[in-house]
């Protein structure tokens, strides 16, 4: 059985048996990205608080667990891996920094990595992770879908806060990636 499998199969009978709560849009919560083997390799905490219709957050990058990195002549902050390394992409445009139980997407949008080949030079956009995340057993878990970053070269028409589209979005195979899952709990 593939790890990665083998970690998600056991949380979730660990929070069936505990009884399943949806996951809360209030208080300080952990980032971290999944491997293959289901280690977690926290990068941020998360700190959301409530409004009228949903919660605001704010995210604090753990610097520490990122290298530094100029590549495509850009500094990156990027998690280093045996084969890969995952860069973080910050979100060039207006967001809101809103969430709700239904809406996830700004959050989705500020979890944004490219991968590059551990031993390659440079950066290849066309290589964008974005993570698609839904309420599950208490926490919040994403999927990776791959995506050709090189869209968000061009600034969304003014007033669009939402330019990713499902269409440009294609679902990952999770034994090809380093980092197939991301939790926050």
């Amino acid at each position: 059985m593939n790890g990665l499998r083998f970690f998600w199969l056991v949380a979730a009978s660990v929070s069936c048996a505990a009884g399943a709560h949806a996951f809360s849009l209030d208080g300080e919560k952990t980032v971290s990205l999944v491997d293959q083997q289901g280690d977690l390799h926290p990068v941020a905490d998360v700190v959301f608080s409530p409004e009228e219709n949903g919660s605001t957050y704010e995210i604090e990058w753990r610097d520490d667990a990122f290298a530094d990195h100029f590549l495509s002549m850009r500094p990156f902050k990027c998690l280093e891996g045996a084969d890969k390394h995952w860069c973080r992409v910050p979100y060039p445009y207006e967001i809101r920094r809103m969430v709700s139980d239904d809406d996830l997407t700004d959050l989705e949008y500020d979890l944004l990595f490219v991968w590059k080949g551990s031993s390659e030079y440079g950066i290849n956009l066309w290589n964008g992770v974005y993570y698609k995340l839904e309420s599950q057993d208490g926490r919040l878990t994403g999927t990776l879908h791959e995506m050709d970053m090189d869209k968000l070269g061009v600034p969304p028409e003014a007033g669009n806060l939402r330019p990713i589209r499902g269409a440009d979005l294609e679902e990952g195979y999770p034994e090809s990636h380093w980092l197939p899952g991301l939790v926050i709990e």
